[in-house]
């Protein structure tokens, strides 16, 4: 017999604005004891010095986060020159210092031309990227270093917000994948002097921005289970950015049944995803397979199969 899963049925996305000093797991922990929550995942790592936004999916919205995954993001984060730590930023050991030259804005600016568009970006060994099966931050921590190859990654524009001569704020709109602290530490040798960063806040992750987080605090002061569902936002907000298709009763069936549906896709390309509702409910993802065929992707475990 299959062991029974514990917690309620909760299902929806919560954008959580996580504080600094806890670890994205540990901040998916608590949203999902406070929520009561069979299932919890979220979109993205965000480093224990980091807060800001951490998109948190509960239950049936755990199948559709990975499309948050490959979205870009955008960051602000203060660099601090002339001293270089193992790990990039502040919580790390310093293992050098250096002088920093004389610099003005004009300065900083001119160098950050040379990060933004398409650049190569070596993954930090403080990371939990995967060698021979093993995390990066694992090895590093056992005073480990291992060949990493350059990765490619967009920066769609890096803003100077302040300059203060030994250290300068930056926004950063980047793809998935880019290392914040990788950037700075590149800049910073780029400049002559080597840098780290002391402060790192995610303001956006897709179409997902600063003005509907939550604290953990504000989630907590909630008067009960009942008022914080409410504030949930739909599982199908994670796929809003595909395009949509209707069902009929018969071809609700057919998907509940793992089947192929006739059903006009329009002008979607083969194998394009699209967003299934049925009586305006959404039931989960269809990928299409013809002109006219659609084949189920990925359900809700609510789709009754009669």
């Amino acid at each position: 017999m299959a062991r029974r899963r514990r917690g309620l049925p909760v299902n929806g996305v919560v954008l959580l604005d996580k504080p600094k000093g806890i670890s994205s797991n540990h901040a998916l922990q608590r949203v999902r004891r406070l929520f009561e929550a069979q299932k919890a995942g979220h979109t993205g790592t965000l480093d224990p010095m980091a807060t800001g936004l951490l998109p948190i999916c509960l239950g049936e919205a755990t199948k559709f986060s990975a499309h948050l995954l490959e979205a870009d993001k955008m960051y602000r984060t203060r660099v601090e020159l002339g001293v270089i730590t193992d790990t990039g930023d502040a919580e790390g050991n310093v293992i050098e210092r250096r002088e920093v030259p004389s610099l003005t804005a004009e300065d900083v600016e001119a160098v950050l031309v040379r990060f933004r568009g398409e650049i190569d970006q070596v993954p930090p060994m403080y990371s939990a990227l995967k060698h021979q099966g093993k995390k990066l931050y694992e090895l590093a921590r056992e005073g480990k270093q291992v060949e990493r190859a350059a990765r490619r990654v967009s920066v769609y524009d890096a803003r100077l917000l302040a300059f203060e001569g030994h250290a300068f704020e930056l926004e950063v709109s980047c793809s998935k994948g880019t290392y914040i602290r990788t950037l700075a530490e590149d800049i910073g040798l780029a400049l002559g002097c080597g840098a780290h960063i002391s402060q790192l806040r995610r303001l956006k992750t897709g179409p997902f921005g600063g003005d509907a987080m939550w604290t953990l605090e504000a989630l907590e002061a909630l008067a009960s289970q009942a008022h914080r569902e409410a504030e949930l936002m739909p599982v199908d907000v994670l796929v809003d950015h595909l395009p949509s298709l209707s069902v009929d009763d018969a071809a609700y069936d057919r998907l509940a049944h793992g089947q192929s549906v006739q059903l006009a896709s329009g002008e979607l390309a083969a194998d394009a995803l699209a967003r299934l509702y049925h009586a305006e409910t959404f039931i989960g993802l269809g990928v299409v397979r013809g002109p006219q065929e659609v084949a189920p992707k990925r359900l809700l475990s609510t789709v009754a199969r009669s």
